[in-house]
């Protein structure tokens, strides 16, 4: 039963150093970015801050706003019964696509195209890391 017990303890421990890994690497993707973008590297670590400020450099930061009332409204009323959970449903929806829209604006404020708004939209973790750390060039919004 020791022996479970221990291979249980580091199955736990190698999950969290690399989920640690994971973010640290993320972090300093994030970083890069908005170092890129010429925004102080910091703002990326600041969670919330650091949405606006992306949509600040990418778009419009009175976006921000709309998705995150969007965002919240979707969560409180979606959690209800009635038509208060459609609206709940339709308030998540249009967060959803203004964050669509947002990840093309990024991927374009970077040169890419549609392509890569798919990846970041999908696998956002994997396409912020290409985008932190190749010699991808801002160029503002487009």
């Amino acid at each position: 039963m020791d022996s479970l017990a221990a291979l249980l303890f580091a199955s736990i421990g190698t999950i969290i150093i690399l989920a640690v890994g994971w973010y640290v690497l993320q972090a300093i993707a994030y970083w890069k970015i908005f170092e890129k973008a010429g925004e102080p590297g910091w703002k990326a670590l600041i969670p919330i801050y650091n949405s606006y400020i992306q949509y600040k450099f990418t778009w419009n930061p009175n976006m921000f706003w709309i998705v995150l009332v969007c965002s919240l409204l979707g969560g409180i009323l979606g959690a209800t019964d009635g038509a208060f959970s459609y609206v709940g449903s339709l308030c998540a929806l249009a967060a959803t696509i203004v964050n669509i829209i947002a990840a093309n604006k990024l991927a374009k404020a970077f040169g890419h195209g549609v392509g890569f708004t798919i990846g970041l939209f999908f696998l956002t973790p994997i396409f912020m890391l290409i985008l932190g750390f190749s010699s991808d060039e801002y160029i503002g919004p487009q």
